[in-house]
């Protein structure tokens, strides 16, 4: 039996998957979480061997909840999953160490094999993410600026496309306005742009939107 906890913020969602997940006579639910606070002390509770994971979940930036999570769970199968497209979020994730990946789009019998796959041990993307990064390793597609920022200047480059202000990112990450301006600074050098407004087009341009 594969015993799995879903996360996300959206209880209609959690109900849907509940319902697929349910429906297969191999899996569990053990529970659920809305939150990156009810999901660490919902992880101590019980053995878990999938966790389902929002990439957007709330109170916890990603990818550092789930660095945070490997690093207490180190056996444990991540397998996360967005409404945003796979070649943009999709390899960072994988290098952070989740065993898999899934956009919401995916139907019901995607979300099963992927389960079922990372929860054997392997490492579950679609095929057409898998040609994309093979073309990325051997140099036949050609890097994104933005692929060279790092996970926080990430974040903050996705919340400047979302709109947030400098104070409101400081507020949502828990730094200090002077640290977001620091880091916006570095993303406008690393992505040879010069204001704000050009960070927006980019960040729509590309799909990195919070």
């Amino acid at each position: 039996m594969i015993r799995i906890v879903i996360a996300d913020d959206h209880p209609v969602v959690r109900t849907g998957i509940r319902r697929i997940v349910e429906a297969q006579p191999d899996m569990q639910v053990m529970s659920e979480a809305a939150d990156g606070a009810g999901l660490v002390t919902t992880l101590g509770a019980a053995p878990i061997d999938v966790l389902l994971l929002d990439l957007a979940m709330p109170g916890a930036p990603f990818p550092g909840l789930l660095r945070d999570i490997l690093a207490r769970h180190r056996k444990l199968r991540v397998l996360v999953m967005s409404m945003h497209p796979e070649d943009q979020f999709a390899a960072r994730a994988l290098h952070e160490g989740a065993a898999g990946y899934v956009t919401k789009e995916r139907t019901p019998e995607d979300l099963v094999e992927a389960i079922r796959k990372v929860a054997r041990g392997g490492t579950y993307v679609s095929p057409a993410l898998a040609e994309q990064l093979a073309a990325a390793l051997d140099g036949r597609r050609p890097a994104v600026p933005h692929e060279a920022l790092s996970d926080r200047e990430h974040e903050v480059l996705r919340l400047i496309g979302a709109g947030r202000t400098v104070s409101g990112i400081a507020a949502e990450l828990d730094l200090s306005p002077k640290t977001v301006s620091t880091y916006r600074t570095r993303i406008l050098q690393k992505l040879r742009l010069s204001n704000s407004a050009e960070l927006i087009r980019y960040a729509l341009q590309h799909q990195l939107t919070a």
